[in-house]
């Protein structure tokens, strides 16, 4: 007799709620723990190209800290690019300037970096809400806290 391997089916994923407070996280750390999350690497029935992972809600995404010393700070060496489409349409944000308008962005920039770039990666990356303060409108699914080591 054959012995069946086991692959999970998309009635059987339990999706959980986990609230991640961002507050004096590191930002490379922090993103690397909510990819891993959002994966469901932390779940025993694992299984890669399978989405498993739970919904995370991470908060205070305006408080997170990044690593370097005071004369060269990633906050002022760090910088993000897009491009308009036009000629000499290169646009370059720094770390601080994104933290003090949109800090979500810079903490999705970092997760999107730790996920597989691929249709996966899109539709695992739709289940992350990053919000700047504490407040978050998700109190209904009653996120689990996670501690951040």
């Amino acid at each position: 007799m054959q012995q069946k391997t086991y692959y999970p089916k998309a009635a059987d994923v339990q999706r959980n709620w986990v609230l991640v407070d961002a507050n004096g996280q590191n930002l490379g750390r922090l993103a690397a723990r909510v990819a891993h999350l959002l994966l469901g690497k932390h779940k025993p029935s694992f299984t890669p190209g399978v989405e498993l992972g739970d919904y995370v809600v991470v908060i205070n995404a305006e408080r997170v800290t990044v690593t370097g010393t005071k004369t060269s700070s990633k906050l002022d060496t760090k910088f993000y690019h897009h491009h308009s489409g036009y000629p000499g349409g290169l646009k370059s944000v720094s770390l601080r300037n994104q933290l003090a308008a949109y800090p979500d962005r810079a903490l999705r920039a970092a997760v999107w970096g730790m996920l597989p770039h691929n249709r996966m990666g899109r539709s695992v990356l739709t289940r992350l809400k990053i919000y700047a303060g504490p407040d978050h409108p998700h109190g209904m699914q009653k996120p689990q806290v996670f501690k951040v080591e």
